[in-house]
């Protein structure tokens, strides 16, 4: 069964590794995953085997504000979480267009890559001092590959 704890904002993710240290000692009580949904901010879904294994897992934890009372049907989570679309594989000299944020619509070469980060560093083109901007790499698409590639 699936269920929704309420967090603080913006503090999903250390919650969610706080939790998941507890489950991995708590050795095999129920807990299957805790899941972090995209776009759904002061919410994180884990994923137990009941509402008292859950309850055990959250209970006196910071920034653990509550749970909601009824469980989550598979199929509703299904529709919360997103597939992300596969990142493309940028290298050092493609030239890429942002299509969201402050750069949106400008065009770029990109200098650097962090895969790990999922980030890129980037001059932007026409401008009159080519300034170093390090941006998610989903920010941007490619619109020409390097030559070198």
């Amino acid at each position: 069964m699936y269920f929704i704890v309420r967090v603080t904002s913006s503090q999903e993710k250390i919650t969610a590794d706080i939790l998941e240290n507890k489950a991995t000692k708590m050795e095999n009580q129920g807990i299957f995953s805790i899941i972090m949904p995209e776009g759904m901010r002061g919410y994180i879904v884990i994923e137990a085997e009941s509402e008292l294994a859950c309850r055990e897992l959250i209970a006196n934890e910071p920034h653990v504000k509550g749970m909601l009372k009824d469980p989550l049907a598979e199929a509703e989570l299904e529709k919360m979480l997103v597939v992300k679309q596969a990142s493309q594989e940028m290298k050092v000299g493609d030239i890429v267009e942002f299509f969201v944020g402050p750069f949106k619509g400008y065009k770029a070469r990109v200098i650097k890559v962090d895969q790990s980060k999922e980030e890129i560093t980037v001059e932007l083109m026409d401008v009159a001092v080519p300034i170093p901007v390090t941006t998610k790499s989903d920010m941007a698409k490619i619109i020409q590959k390097s030559e070198a590639s």
